[in-house]
């Protein structure tokens, strides 16, 4: 078993594996929806991003393209927050790929971007009036991203890497991810990511989580979907037995953290309406990262996690605007 670590004093850089994606933002009805197929709130894996490009033709709403992909998200939030972070993908020699490495460095976060012929990944995210998204994903040149890229030296100085769950379709470059983080005692935090990419992985998911993670990160559905159990109390329990720190986000109730048996409740932060749900569960790990890493109590960093979900619900996609980072940094 490769876990028990801590956290290192002299090391606060977060580091992200995960598809380097760009997001195609839609606002649609839900007859728009059911009529492509999708599975409200789920993520769907397409083989090409022609199916994207006719679902757009079937729409006369507004569009909005933007870097994103979960690992990414969450990282673009830590260096936003002011914290060290790295993101390492891949992605294509193309306009896109331009836009995604600029937008890092524009964030504060170092690229280790490996590059493909193929195209940028793209993501297309349906979003309902209920604020709920669904996603079509094409991972284009980040499903290129092999092994033995996961070289030992772009974790040196990671003080936690996290991984987003969508790399569980990929068993051996995740392996090679973990082994490489923790040949430098980094700490480990895996977000759960789509109830979809749980039940497809349930098979490798549990031995991962015990042998490797030390954060686990899940919503609702996805918790229930790991460990079979509707209640939220009991979903905890068991997701705290397979690492060091777990954490139930329940949405507009909050969330709640186990770390090291003591249950925390964190409230829900802000009272407006949601418009739009992508990337709220990533800009929330990138808040509660944030804070554990600079040794935060629990409660705190949950309160800026909270501050991060909420204000990126407020707007369309998953980039907070500035007024909003300034309403978080007052937390700080």
């Amino acid at each position: 078993m490769a876990k028990g670590n801590t956290k290192s004093p002299d090391k606060k850089l977060i580091a992200g594996i995960g598809s380097a994606l760009v997001d195609i933002l839609l606002q649609e009805t839900d007859e728009f929806l059911q009529a492509s197929g999708a599975a409200k709130g789920g993520m769907t894996l397409i083989d090409s991003s022609t199916f994207i490009d006719m679902t757009l033709e079937k729409t006369s709403a507004q569009t909005s393209v933007v870097p994103g992909g979960s690992a990414c998200n969450t990282i673009l939030g830590i260096g936003k927050l002011g914290g060290a972070a790295r993101f390492i993908g891949k992605c294509g020699n193309d306009e896109l790929g331009a836009l995604f490495e600029s937008t890092l460095k524009k964030h504060n976060v170092d690229p280790r971007l490996f590059t493909s012929d193929s195209p940028t990944g793209r993501v297309l995210s349906i979003v309902t009036p209920d604020a709920q998204r669904s996603m079509f994903t094409f991972l284009g040149a980040s499903s290129e991203t092999k092994p033995e890229e996961m070289l030992t030296s772009h974790f040196e100085d990671a003080a936690l890497v996290h991984l987003e769950g969508y790399l569980l379709f990929n068993e051996q470059l995740l392996l090679a991810a973990l082994k490489a983080a923790k040949h430098h005692n980094a700490l480990i935090s895996l977000d759960l990511a789509s109830y979809t990419v749980v039940e497809t992985s349930l098979h490798i998911l549990t031995d991962v989580i015990h042998d490797y993670v030390d954060i686990v990160i899940a919503n609702e559905d996805e918790a229930r979907a790991f460990t079979g159990f509707d209640n939220e109390d009991k979903a905890l329990q068991s997701l705290a037995k397979t690492a060091d720190t777990a954490i139930l986000k329940m949405g507009k109730r909050g969330s709640m953290v186990s770390h090291r048996d003591s249950v925390t409740r964190i409230e829900r932060m802000g009272s407006g309406v949601a418009i739009d749900t992508t990337g709220a569960g990533d800009l929330w790990a990138a808040g509660f990262l944030y804070g554990f890493i600079n040794d935060y109590s629990i409660e705190h960093s949950g309160r800026i996690a909270s501050a991060c979900g909420y204000e990126v619900c407020q707007v369309l996609g998953a980039q907070i605007p500035d007024d909003g980072w300034q309403r978080i940094k007052s937390l700080l």
